[in-house]
């Protein structure tokens, strides 16, 4: 069955991460993505082990659901190319810093004057109002700039560090998917198109301090910055006597229930720490220095069947290795094995989310560079004498299986 953006074409001149990982979710949604890609692909393409050039597993993993074309937009014959092509999308996203946009004669002025309708998004480092604008931006960069390292720190104790998953290149890539699908939504009322900036940098500093702002969010300041429940050192997974295991003890019922189970019922009305959210957040690390001390006389077994039925969020910690094994997931088929046309057998995973109607599925693997660069160009009406002078000429490359 079609997803639920079915006939909507998107143009697609992001690489890396953050802008792949925004249309690949477009893609399982039905979306025709047309990944746009200079001569040289994409640079995930050559991170980590391969069986085939160019196919890397950031890459396999960012990109299905897409079609490849290749265009130099340095060259005139590649930016004609690609207004041809905007002509017709809905949408164009991209991740370059504007004024590259603007030096490849690609603004959203350039576009528009080819398509008023159409959506044009850009993910980049910095808004384009401020000092910054013209600053490079990575992932670790946004970490950084935003405080995580430094609240990371604060609450480990250790060292300063990055998150070791790219949390901004895809929360912000996940928000930039939501401002598409919301323009997507106004153009189907109204019949206008946009331009839309999603820059990563007031992107996450709006989700670090979300948390962290806490009493500096009244004037004057009613507390400092930092919710002490996540700043706690205490708040981590629980050694059990043989394992790990994830529990959060949160609410009235939950701290009830646990002092309960484990024989302490009575603290829970006569311990003044425990009298409401209020009181439990400003002792939190001693609580849950209570909740660790506890843990630690059991199993993991013991700890699972001591709270079961509590309503006590409780879960054992997986390696990345026992995620795969998980029983939750092998179940309902989340991870699959695929056969991709020129890799072989790959594990993938399905998109997550479950539709009554119009499911988001992987209806195409992750494109070979170029791979349909001849299908997408005569789609825009260009001719076979006109296509092989763009590939004889460098514009473009025709990657097609065998070709």
């Amino acid at each position: 069955m079609p997803g639920p953006l079915s006939g909507v074409r998107i143009l697609d001149l992001t690489s890396v991460l953050m802008g792949p990982y925004a249309t690949q979710i477009l893609g399982d949604l039905g979306a025709d993505v047309i990944k746009v890609e200079s001569p040289e692909g994409d640079r995930t393409r050559g991170i980590g082990p391969s069986r085939s050039k160019g196919m890397g597993p950031l890459y396999l993993n960012l990109n299905r659901n897409k079609r490849s074309v290749v265009l130099d937009l340095k060259k005139p014959e590649g930016r004609k190319a690609l207004l041809a092509l905007a002509a017709s999308a809905d949408v164009l996203a991209y991740n370059l810093r504007p004024h590259s946009m603007r030096g490849l004669g690609l603004s959203y002025e350039d576009v528009s004057d080819v398509n008023k309708g159409i959506i044009y998004v850009g993910m980049f480092g910095f808004s384009q109002k401020g000092p910054y604008a013209e600053a490079g931006a990575v992932d670790d960069v946004i970490q950084g700039a935003t405080g995580i390292p430094m609240v990371n720190a604060l609450h480990t104790g250790g060292i300063p560090r990055y998150l070791p998953i790219t949390i901004a290149d895809r929360s912000v890539g996940l928000y930039a998917m939501g401002m598409i699908n919301a323009a997507l939504y106004h153009r189907a009322r109204t019949g206008e198109g946009q331009e839309i900036s999603v820059p990563m940098f007031e992107t996450m500093t709006t989700y670090v301090l979300g948390d962290h702002l806490y009493g500096r969010t009244f004037e004057p300041p009613l507390a400092d910055f930092g919710y002490p429940r996540l700043m706690s050192r205490e708040r981590r997974p629980y050694a059990t006597r043989d394992g790990v295991v994830c529990c959060v003890v949160y609410t009235d019922k939950d701290w009830k229930a646990f002092l309960g189970r484990i024989g302490k019922g009575e603290l829970f009305h006569a311990d003044p720490r425990f009298r409401d959210m209020g009181s439990r957040t400003r002792h939190i690390t001693e609580l849950y220095q209570m909740v660790s001390d506890e843990l630690a006389q059991r199993t993991t077994d013991e700890v699972m069947r001591l709270l079961e039925g509590s309503g006590i969020p409780t879960f054992p910690v997986h390696t990345l290795e026992s995620l795969l094994q998980d029983r939750h997931l092998k179940e309902i088929g989340l991870f699959q094995q695929i056969d991709h046309p020129t890799e072989g057998r790959l594990l993938a995973m399905q998109p997550p989310a479950e539709w009554s109607e119009t499911s988001p599925s992987i209806s195409r693997h992750a494109p070979l560079l170029g791979e349909h660069s001849v299908e997408v160009l005569r789609e825009a009406g260009y001719g076979a004498a006109d296509i092989e002078m763009l590939v004889s000429g460098g514009v473009t490359v025709d990657g097609r299986p065998g070709s």
